[in-house]
């Protein structure tokens, strides 16, 4: 799922650089912070993935749930670590395939049965076995769409702009760096006890993301 880019952009912009995987525990949104600045959270740096995971479970148990995770590729240890247990992609599908499904089989009637009835071998109008092959291939022509377009919906993509391109070393999110974020609209987040909080995760570095 895709929230990633700096000058090194994703791959939906920039093909020479892949895109660093995005593991969301939320919805991204915007606060104020002390208000003088507005800010979208505080970021840790990581140079390998088993710190990444290993602070993101601290980080989960310490109470935090405005949580993202940006790595240059999938880590399915960190999508656990987040608390990200759940999607409601399968669902979309599910209904975009009985829409489609119900959709081709009335089509099939209307056409048949209302609009240009023919006999064919004395055959019933509504001869419903031989609805079944265009049926199915509604039925996964609709959910295929469903799938593709509700991944979008749920990523926020196509999304050419996002508070943490304006962090430092971002960029090495596409190639050998890890990244945790902690939004700045969690409930518990408070910046400096936040702040201190994550810079006893090892990490790097720890920086503020600016709006």
């Amino acid at each position: 799922m895709a929230d990633d880019e700096i000058k090194d952009e994703p791959w939906e912009h920039d093909l020479e650089d892949p895109e660093p995987f995005h593991h969301e525990a939320s919805d991204s949104a915007h606060s104020r912070q002390g208000g003088a600045r507005a800010l979208y959270g505080i970021m840790a740096e990581f140079d390998n993935p088993s710190d990444l995971v290993a602070a993101a479970r601290q980080t989960h148990e310490a109470g935090y749930r405005r949580v993202n995770g940006y790595s240059p590729y999938p880590i399915e240890e960190l999508t656990e670590a987040i608390g990200f247990t759940r999607t409601t992609l399968p669902l979309i599908v599910l209904v975009g395939g009985i829409l489609g499904g119900v959709g081709g089989f009335f089509m099939q009637y209307w056409m048949e049965v209302i609009d240009y009835p023919l006999n064919v071998g004395g055959k019933p109008f509504n001869s419903w076995p031989a609805f079944i092959p265009i049926t199915f291939e509604c039925t996964v022509l609709v959910a295929s769409f469903a799938a593709v377009l509700g991944m979008l919906v749920l990523n926020k993509l196509p999304q050419p702009y996002h508070p943490v391109f304006n962090a430092p070393n971002f960029a090495l999110a596409t190639r050998d760096k890890f990244f945790l974020v902690i939004e700045a609209n969690d409930p518990k987040f408070r910046h400096d006890e936040t702040t201190q909080f994550m810079n006893t995760l090892g990490a790097m570095e720890v920086n503020d993301v600016e709006v």
